[in-house]
């Protein structure tokens, strides 16, 4: 992972709410910001448009553009960013636990992250369901820290 890359994917939203430096320039649209469901779990949705003009394709693959795997596990990262549970503050990617990817992500795919949040007391584990269109296209398993607001 370059040091760009680090640097992403362990910034911190901080209190002003701005973003961290990031390698894709894909916003993240929340759909149901993070509370409990009706079976007491902390859920959150968010959308990703995954535009043509990304600066990874021309590298990644010249001539069949595939969004890279570090890119989706980086929008579930901003996802998480964007939807802290209840009561936790200061978010800061500390872990990545888990990844399976599943289907490849084109250029225009719109991708819908469904986060489900786990834990508290300054650490919470984010697991999301990232699919497109066609189908299941990853599963990704995050470890924050936060300041418990």
């Amino acid at each position: 992972m370059t040091g760009a890359m680090a640097g992403a994917m362990t910034g911190s939203a901080g209190v002003s709410g701005t973003r961290p430096s990031s390698p894709i320039a894909a916003r993240v649209e929340v759909v149901r910001p993070a509370a409990a469901d009706n079976r007491g779990k902390v859920r959150a949705v968010t959308a990703v448009t995954v535009g043509e003009d990304e600066a990874v394709f021309p590298g990644h693959y010249p001539g069949f553009p595939i969004f890279p795997g570090v890119c989706v596990i980086e929008c579930v990262h901003l996802s998480g960013l964007r939807t802290p549970p209840p009561g936790a503050a200061g978010l800061e990617l500390v872990a990545v636990e888990s990844t399976r990817f599943l289907r490849p992500v084109f250029p225009g795919d719109r991708l819908e992250v469904d986060l489900v949040w786990t834990g508290g007391s300054g650490s919470w584990r984010c697991a999301a369901k990232v699919a497109t269109e066609r189908g299941a296209a990853a599963q990704v398993r995050l470890r924050f820290a936060a300041e418990e607001a």
